[in-house]
C-alpha cells in the first residue's frame, strides 16, 4: 500500500470524525485539523496538529481565515517532484495527502424562514470550498461527504485499486477510479454550493441545473437519443427518482422515468385531496400512458382499487405503467398478473407477488419506495421545475395546488352528495395532473374517461365520453372536472347530454353565466373556483 501520511480534516458536522480520524491514525496518517475539529478529535483522544500551528501568526478573526493561507495550499497544491519537496521541508510545512472537508449548511440556511441576509452570510463557507478545489487540482484524495468516509478507509486498506467497476443492474457505471471519482464529487459539491449562494444573493436572477447521474438509460425517448440518463440532484425528499429500488426486472428506461415522475404528480395530488377534505387517505392506484392516467381509482380496499383502475381502460393500460400507494401482495396480484404491463411501482412486494408479476426479459419492471405508503397533503413536490428551451431554461413552482371544497373561493351552484364530492376530488387530481386541454369523467372512485391534451374544450369532452363508452361504462350519475373555464356552453352540455351530473371547471368566461344557467336549468350541479386561483393547466 502507497503510505500516505498526512491527513487535513476540516468539518462542521462531527458526528463520526473522531472514529474516522483514528481509523487514519491506524493506517499511518499524522493528522492536522482546524480549531473546532481539532478540539473535537483531541478530545477524543486523538493526536491532532491544529493548522493555526502552520501558519504564520497563528489563528486570527476567531479562526475564520486559518485555512485560507499560503501555507495549507502549499502543502495541497505542491507537485511530488523533488524541487516541491525540497521547498516544502525548508519552509516546514507537511504535504497533505488527504483532505476531509464539509461545508457550512448554506442551502438549510437560505432555506429557513427566518433567515436573514447575515445569517446566510454567516454560514457560508469560504474555507472549505477552496480547501476541496486545491485538493482536487494538487491530485490529493477529496472526502467531502460523511458516506465517503468507509469507502476511503477501505480503499486505503485494500492497496488504492485504481479498478473500473460497472453495476449492469442499475446502470450506473464507474469508470473511473476512487480518487479521480472523490476529485470529481468535490468540484460538483462546491459547484452546487456557489450555485446556491449565487441564486440566493441574485434573487433568483442566477440559476443552474446541476445533478448526479445515478442511472444510465439505453438511450432516451427515442432509440436514436444517446446517451440518456437519470440524474439526482440530491434533494432530501423521500419521493425523490433516486429513491425508488429495482427489486425485480431490467433498469428503468428514460420513458419509464418521466413517466413515473408523471404519477408521482397524480398520485399525490388525489392523496393531499383527501387528506385535506376528508382527513383521511384512501386505497389509491393509479395507471399511466405517456404521462397521463389512463386508468385511476380509490377504495376501502386494495383489491377494490385495482380492481377498478384496471377496468377504467383496459385498451390504454396495455403496456402502461401502475403506481399504488399500498405494498402488493399475493391477494391483489389477481387483478395484475397476464396483463402486459411495463412497470408496478407500489411501497414493497411479497414475494409471491414478485413471482406472479415479473416477465420474461425482466419486461414487468417492480420498483418499491416505502414513502408511497405514508402519502398526505405534505407529499406533494415543492422543488422548482425547470424546463430546457432552445438557448436556455424555463423555470416555475410546482403545480401544488389543493381543492379545497370547504374554500369561500369555490362557488357551488346546485347541492350533490359527499360521495360525488369524493369523485370531484379524484376527476380533479387526474385532470390538473395530465396534459391540457383536459377534462376527466370520474363515476363511483373510478376514471371512466380521461380527454387529455386536446386544443379545444369541446373535443377533449368528447374524447373523455368516447373513451368512458369504448370501454363500457355507463356515463350516466358521473361527474366531470374541466381544467379551465369553458369558453362557450357546447362542452357542458356534451358532458351533460352524455349523463354527468357535477362538473367543476373554473370560472373566468365571459359567458360563465351562460354555463351557470344551462347547468341549473338542466339540475346539473356546477362547482367554480376562479381560473386565477384553480386552474390545471398542466405539461405544456
Amino acid at each position: 500500500m502507497k503510505k500516505m501520511k498526512t491527513a487535513l480534516i476540516s468539518v462542521y458536522h462531527k458526528d463520526g470524525i473522531a472514529e474516522f480520524a483514528k481509523e487514519l491514525v491506524g493506517l499511518g496518517f499524522t493528522i492536522y485539523a482546524s480549531g473546532g475539529t481539532a478540539k473535537h478529535l483531541a478530545a477524543a483522544g486523538v493526536e491532532v496538529t491544529d493548522v493555526a500551528m502552520l501558519v504564520g501568526g497563528g489563528a486570527i478573526l476567531g479562526h475564520r481565515v486559518v485555512t485560507l493561507s499560503r501555507e495549507i495550499h502549499a502543502g495541497l497544491l505542491s507537485r511530488n517532484v523533488q524541487e516541491d519537496i525540497d521547498e516544502l521541508a525548508r519552509l516546514g510545512i507537511p504535504r497533505f495527502d488527504l483532505v476531509c472537508v464539509d461545508l457550512y449548511p448554506l442551502e438549510e440556511e437560505i432555506a429557513k424562514p427566518d433567515g436573514t441576509r447575515e445569517s446566510v452570510i454567516e454560514k457560508t463557507d469560504i474555507g472549505g470550498p477552496t480547501l476541496i478545489r486545491s485538493a482536487v487540482k494538487g491530485g490529493r484524495l477529496v472526502i467531502c461527504e460523511p458516506d465517503d468516509r468507509q469507502k476511503a478507509i477501505d480503499w486505503l486498506k485494500a492497496g488504492e485499486p485504481e479498478i473500473a467497476t460497472r453495476d449492469m443492474r442499475q446502470g450506473i457505471s464507474e469508470s473511473k477510479g476512487f480518487m479521480e471519482k472523490q476529485a470529481a464529487k468535490g468540484e460538483f459539491i462546491v459547484a452546487k454550493y456557489v450555485s446556491a449562494s449565487a441564486e440566493y444573493l441574485s434573487n433568483g436572477k442566477y440559476a443552474d441545473m446541476l445533478g448526479q447521474e445515478i442511472a444510465a438509460c439505453k438511450y432516451g425517448e427515442n432509440a436514436a437519443q444517446t446517451p440518456a440518463a437519470l440524474f439526482s440532484s440530491g434533494a432530501n425528499d423521500p419521493l425523490a427518482l433516486d429513491k425508488f429500488k429495482l427489486i425485480e426486472g431490467i433498469a428503468p428506461s428514460y420513458n419509464n422515468w418521466c413517466d413515473i415522475d408523471r404519477m408521482l404528480q397524480t398520485i399525490t395530488h388525489i392523496a393531499a385531496a383527501h387528506s385535506k377534505n376528508r382527513n383521511s387517505i384512501p386505497f389509491i392506484a393509479v395507471g399511466v400512458k405517456h404521462g397521463n392516467a389512463c386508468g385511476a381509482a380509490v377504495g376501502d380496499s386494495k383489491s377494490e382499487a385495482l380492481k377498478k383502475m384496471m377496468a377504467g381502460d383496459p385498451l390504454a393500460i396495455f403496456g402502461g405503467l401502475i403506481m399504488t400507494n399500498f405494498p402488493v401482495n399475493e391477494s391483489v396480484t389477481e387483478h395484475l398478473a397476464g396483463k402486459l404491463l411495463d412497470a408496478v411501482i407500489a411501497p414493497g412486494f411479497s414475494p409471491e407477488a414478485i413471482a406472479a408479476l415479473k416477465r420474461k426479459g425482466g419486461k414487468c419492471r417492480l420498483i418499491a419506495n416505502e414513502a408511497l405508503q405514508s402519502l398526505d397533503e405534505k407529499c406533494l413536490d415543492n422543488a422548482v421545475r425547470f424546463r430546457y428551451v432552445r438557448g436556455g431554461f424555463l423555470r416555475q413552482p410546482n403545480y401544488t395546488f389543493v381543492l379545497d371544497l370547504k374554500s369561500e373561493e369555490l362557488k357551488k351552484y346546485g347541492a350533490i352528495s359527499p360521495e360525488l364530492e369524493n369523485d370531484l376530488l379524484l376527476a380533479w387530481a387526474i385532470g390538473a395532473t395530465s396534459n391540457s386541454n383536459t377534462i376527466a369523467i370520474v363515476k363511483n372512485g373510478q376514471l371512466l374517461g380521461n380527454g387529455v391534451g386536446q386544443q379545444d374544450r369541446v373535443g377533449a369532452a368528447k374524447l373523455a365520453i368516447e373513451r368512458a363508452r369504448r370501454s363500457e361504462h355507463d356515463i350516466k350519475g358521473a361527474v366531470a372536472y374541466s381544467d379551465s373555464f369553458f369558453p362557450f356552453p357546447d362542452g357542458p352540455k356534451i358532458l351533460i347530454d352524455a349523463g354527468v351530473k357535477a362538473i367543476l371547471a373554473t370560472s373566468g368566461s365571459i359567458r360563465d353565466k351562460e354555463i351557470i344557467s344551462l347547468c341549473q336549468e338542466l339540475n346539473v350541479a356546477l362547482y367554480m373556483i376562479p381560473d386565477a386561483v384553480g386552474r390545471g393547466f398542466f405539461g405544456h
